[in-house]
């Protein structure tokens, strides 16, 4: 059996068993690479090298929980908090429950959405908003399994159709970039249209997940100690406007540059110059923007050594070829056949920017070799990299969702964010895709 799908079945086996993400990757990479010729050593050399190239991306989440953290210092969260919190306790709730309820949803979205391209702080708002929302949550019976999919919808559809911040990465640098750099021709422009189908296939899955699975009320427990005292919160006019310009130069500083960590650290100056944060608390702001972010920094520099392990066995290039040996010239099973790969690849990494690169060098001339219109390569490779994201255990899309559902242990990361949101987004994807890539 291929070393991938060896790989990557005992990590998922040892995830869904509770095991540490982390050292279920470390597991998972070690069966890989001693499956795949590599002997001891060169697996561990490979995973070191792997996680070398991760340190980058936790740094930028370093920079990005310190910014979180620092915005939180701002009161606006709270403020925020409070303001839902003392609609729901109002005597107006009987009558406008439902309204409020779905105004909650649509917020959630915005925030998410948002966090990809206008605040690019990508998770670090999660930690920081969602915990003192669980009473919220609590005494409306709002099932968190729903709410990890209207979190993870924002987090994944976003960058995969709107071109501005992580969706600029994604759509023009990776994915249209391995594109033409693979032999495709192809106007970078055409990349949301490419991603226009899946994307959808991924809402309607959000309606299925709002409306049907998880619509029943859900009983959590609340314990005295984390119940918010709904006190007003009283905002200074001047802490607003120095945390929305700390926002712009986030934005700016990253679309001007292309870095989120010398984005994050000018909106993180901008409040510390501007005294939202005190010059003698930044270093302890710091700290606990480090401290918040450390388990998905962690997570990302194992999955990168993961991925580097798989790489430097020479199994997927053989997987791949496994796929188009068994497929020949039938289009509609070949492309089914590119999305369920990718699907799985993308399962063990974690990350849909680190999956396209794999892909690319081997989906572009196999579709160019099939007849595949340029648009449906474009949607074949963005959706086969992007579909395991959702879903993945090793992902930041289910991983961040979890670190705030689950503050008081009510919220398993597997079972009530892996498998909801795979389900959702995941399975309609895959068909979406496959559709797409035939009518394209």
């Amino acid at each position: 059996m291929n070393a991938v799908i060896i790989a990557i079945a005992v990590m998922l086996v040892l995830s869904l068993a509770r095991v540490n993400v982390v050292l279920a990757l470390f597991i998972g990479a070690l069966t890989g690479g001693l499956t795949g010729g590599l002997d001891l050593s060169g697996t561990l050399n490979a995973f070191s090298t792997g996680m070398s190239g991760g340190v980058g991306i936790a740094m930028s989440y370093a920079m990005l929980g310190a910014f979180a953290v620092a915005i939180s210092r701002s009161g606006i969260p709270e403020w925020l908090s409070v303001k839902i919190i003392n609609r729901v306790k109002s005597g107006e709730i009987s009558g406008n429950q439902l309204m409020l309820k779905y105004g909650l949803f649509a917020a959630l979205l915005l925030m998410a959405f948002s966090s990809q391209n206008l605040i690019p702080v990508h998770i670090a708002f999660i930690p920081i908003l969602i915990p003192p929302l669980l009473v919220v949550f609590s005494s409306m019976n709002i099932d968190r399994r729903l709410i990890a999919c209207l979190l993870t919808f924002g987090l994944t559809a976003t960058y995969m159709q709107v071109p501005i911040g992580f969706g600029s990465v994604y759509l023009n640098q990776i994915l249209g970039g391995n594109l033409v750099a693979n032999g495709l021709e192809i106007d970078l422009a055409l990349m949301p249209k490419a991603m226009a189908i899946p994307v959808f296939g991924m809402f309607l899955g959000l309606l299925v997940a709002v409306f049907i699975s998880y619509r029943k009320p859900r009983t959590y427990r609340v314990e005295e100690a984390q119940m918010i005292t709904a006190t007003e919160v009283n905002l200074n006019v001047s802490t607003v406007v120095i945390s929305l310009l700390s926002i712009v130069m986030v934005l700016g500083g990253q679309l001007l540059t292309g870095s989120m960590i010398l984005g994050a650290a000018m909106g993180f100056a901008t409040m510390v110059i501007g005294r939202v944060v005190c010059w003698r608390e930044a270093d302890s702001v710091f700290t606990d923007g480090l401290k918040l972010m450390a388990a998905f920094g962690f997570i990302m520099i194992a999955a990168a050594g993961f991925a580097e392990v798989l790489r430097t066995t020479g199994e997927i290039p053989a997987l791949v070829a496994q796929i188009q040996s068994l497929v020949g010239d039938n289009k509609a099973l070949a492309s089914l056949m590119m999305l369920l790969v990718g699907l799985f690849i993308t399962m063990g990494i974690g990350s849909s920017f680190s999956t396209v690169p794999i892909i690319a060098t081997l989906y572009v001339p196999l579709g160019m070799e099939l007849g595949f219109t340029p648009l449906a390569i474009a949607c074949l490779v963005g959706a086969a990299g992007a579909v395991g994201d959702a879903g993945s255990p090793a992902s930041e899309s289910t991983i961040g969702p979890t670190a705030g559902l689950n503050v008081d242990g009510q919220h398993d990361h597997i079972r009530d964010s892996v498998i909801p949101t795979f389900l959702h987004f995941n399975v309609p994807m895959v068909l979406f895709g496959w559709a797409a890539a035939m009518a394209l």
